[in-house]
């Protein structure tokens, strides 16, 4: 029996470093340190640094018929900045420019070698370094207004990721589950996908190089709704762990 690799990133003091889990404990990979450290002494940081987020749209029946959408006949992507991305526990800020920024939980892939136009399916497996969960945050009011998605998407802290990278599970068998304040308001199975996590890749890489720790996010299922400063939001996903962030605003700033 396998059981999965649980893969981070981690500061302690002002070393950063990338380690896996052993119960407990954090064993640092990249040889910056032999020494074991317990995880309730170190700084749990988002675990993976992209050069590119890819986002899609619309991949979840039951969010399809929220909707009242049609199933979509291909990917609908769209990209967010790596400026965006944040770690567990740190801030989602609510920038002056939306009244209506909303939670979108879900399953991510973490690339783990160079793919670009692959001929099979192995060869994008071989890619996969493993799975996180991430929240696409979204300023919707501005999504509605601008038509095209870039800026809704795209703003400071509006990526959260991690907490960890976890090798040795079958993506379209998850549980999946967005909290609220500890009130449930995403909860749904992968199984519910439209594409799988490996068609979307092979789709994605036809038309750009994926990079070692690009991520690419794999929509959200139904049930997304608002974030207001106080605000605590979990994303949860089967054998993953729990993505949590609190929300504050920066009413009258700019970031």
């Amino acid at each position: 029996m396998t059981y999965p690799i649980k893969i981070g990133r981690f500061k302690r003091g002002e070393e950063v470093f990338y380690g896996y889990l052993l119960g407990e404990e954090v064993v640092c990979i990249d040889g910056t340190s032999k020494e074991r450290m317990f995880l309730r002494d170190i700084k749990i940081l988002a675990p993976c640094i992209p050069t590119k987020i890819i986002g899609v749209g619309l991949n979840y029946r039951d969010h399809a018929e929220e909707l009242k959408m049609a199933l979509p006949q291909e990917p609908l992507i769209f990209l967010k900045p790596p400026t965006a991305v944040i770690g567990p526990e740190e801030s989602i800020v609510l920038p002056p420019e939306s009244k209506e920024v909303h939670y979108e939980g879900e399953l991510a892939v973490v690339i783990g070698q160079k793919l670009y136009r692959p001929y099979t399916y192995d060869e994008v497996e071989k890619a996969i370094l493993g799975y996180t969960c991430f929240n696409d945050v979204t300023a919707r009011d501005l999504q509605r207004r601008d038509i095209q998605w870039t800026r809704s998407k795209s703003f400071n802290t509006f990526a959260p990721i991690g907490p960890f990278i976890v090798k040795g599970i079958d993506p379209q068998n998850l549980r999946i589950e967005t909290r609220l304040n500890g009130k449930i308001v995403q909860s749904s199975h992968t199984k519910q996908m439209i594409f799988k996590p490996i068609e979307l890749i092979f789709y994605i890489s036809q038309i750009m190089t994926l990079l070692p720790g690009d991520v690419i996010a794999t929509g959200t299922p139904s049930g997304v709704g608002p974030l207001k400063a106080g605000d605590v939001v979990e994303v949860e996903i089967e054998h993953i762990g729990v993505l949590r962030n609190s929300v504050e605003s920066l009413e009258g700033e700019r970031l």
